[in-house]
């Protein structure tokens, strides 16, 4: 006998640096979709199925604004390619001249 489709699906392993979009499918606690990069897989006990993870939670410019420990259904997550995340090209820090001595 063959179990069910939604049994019978598998998820992609969630490693450390993938970019993932977890949105309400992936749990009811993301009522607006969160894009995380993965920093990593905790090994805790959890339902079936489900998966604790420290993240980033990443702006729209593909910056880090928030680190989290996110608990979801990975085979609901959304992987999302790193280019897709727009990054915005870092600027100097403007320095001033400093003198040294007293």
């Amino acid at each position: 006998m063959n179990p069910p489709p939604a049994v019978a699906r598998t998820a992609r392993k969630v490693q450390a640096g993938d970019v993932l979009l977890l949105t309400r499918a992936a749990s009811p606690q993301f009522v607006r979709p969160v894009t995380a990069r993965v920093i990593r897989v905790l090994d805790w006990i959890t339902y079936d199925g489900w998966l604790w993870i420290d993240a980033y939670q990443l702006g729209p410019d593909g910056m880090a604004v928030d680190r989290r420990t996110l608990y979801f259904l990975p085979r609901n997550a959304q992987w999302v390619q790193a280019s897709a995340v727009v990054r915005e090209r870092r600027r100097p820090v403007r320095r001033a001249p400093m003198r040294a001595g007293g």
